[in-house]
């Protein structure tokens, strides 16, 4: 199948992501969202990003202008063209929520096209339940997804192989390395982070250490660019605990529990980077 027109449902962190990079590679992105507001958001996001990249040297002015002319604002899931190739979901971590865009979707889109959910943890077969289980799928972005390189392709139960083949070709055209998972909870990349993050903030309940000094460990003794916690405020306490939860569901074994100091911030609204305080706090 030639895709050629892209929708993509949620101009938040990861949608709007999504739809820079495509622009990029001249695909024609519709970028849907809820409201004017809402969508005029995601493009100045995206147009600060694509500065960004000009600065940097990888892109001209030029290339910037002919992204952002290849994006265009739909306000509302029912205005979504029904001529769209490829429809990517990149709203939040909740089944429902997913579960009612596709299916209303699935009677507005041309029968041919495929679907795409970038859920980090979310059954993709039970997804597919709500339109097209052959031509449905899971395309897992990095955060942020202009900068990283991996895209996780789930394999629904029905998830036929033409659609599998179409979707990690369009991948690599992006520039992306598609690695092949099937659909088990958390896929490959949040099954072994989160519990790792998980651990780091009992390490802190527990006293063991502070927060910067448990990050500092896992820097220079891993290795790592980020430390677990800086990196749980990047993602978002609430999505973090939202991934353990489908963790811990899925899979029925305490080793997945999330930690009460984790439910805890999320209870309190402190969620990381996007409202200024997490386990550190952030300039608005």
């Amino acid at each position: 199948m030639d895709i050629k027109k892209i929708a993509v449902i949620g101009g938040g962190t990861m949608g709007n992501g999504i739809a820079h990079v495509f622009a990029t590679k001249g695909f024609d992105v519709n970028l849907v969202d809820m409201n004017e507001e809402l969508l005029n958001r995601s493009i100045a996001t995206i147009t600060k990003n694509l500065d960004r990249q000009i600065k940097k040297e990888k892109i001209t002015e030029i290339e910037k202008e002919q992204t952002l002319k290849k994006i265009s604002k739909i306000s509302g899931i029912e205005n979504t063209p029904s001529d769209s190739d490829l429809v990517i979901e990149a709203v939040f971590e909740k089944k429902e929520v997913k579960l009612h865009i596709f299916n209303k979707l699935n009677s507005l889109i041309k029968l041919d096209s495929i679907f795409a959910s970038n859920t980090s943890s979310i059954s993709i077969t039970e997804l597919s339940t709500a339109s097209r289980p052959d031509k449905f799928i899971g395309m897992h972005f990095m955060n942020p997804v202009p900068m990283m390189k991996l895209v996780e392709i789930i394999r629904g139960y029905s998830t036929s192989d033409e659609t599998f083949n179409t979707i990690k070709a369009l991948t690599e055209k992006l520039d992306k390395v598609p690695v092949e998972v099937f659909d088990y909870p958390g896929f490959i990349s949040n099954r072994v982070l989160m519990p790792m993050i998980n651990e780091a903030i009992f390490t802190l309940m527990e006293g063991v250490a502070s927060a910067q000094d448990i990050d500092t460990v896992m820097k220079l003794g891993m290795n790592h660019p980020m430390g677990p916690l800086t990196l749980a405020d990047f993602i978002g306490l609430d999505v973090c605990l939202a991934i353990m939860d489908v963790l811990y569901t899925g899979f029925n074994d305490s080793k997945y529990r999330p930690c009460p100091l984790l439910k805890k911030m999320v209870a309190a609204n402190k969620l990381g980077r996007k409202n200024g305080e997490g386990f550190f706090k952030y300039d608005k």
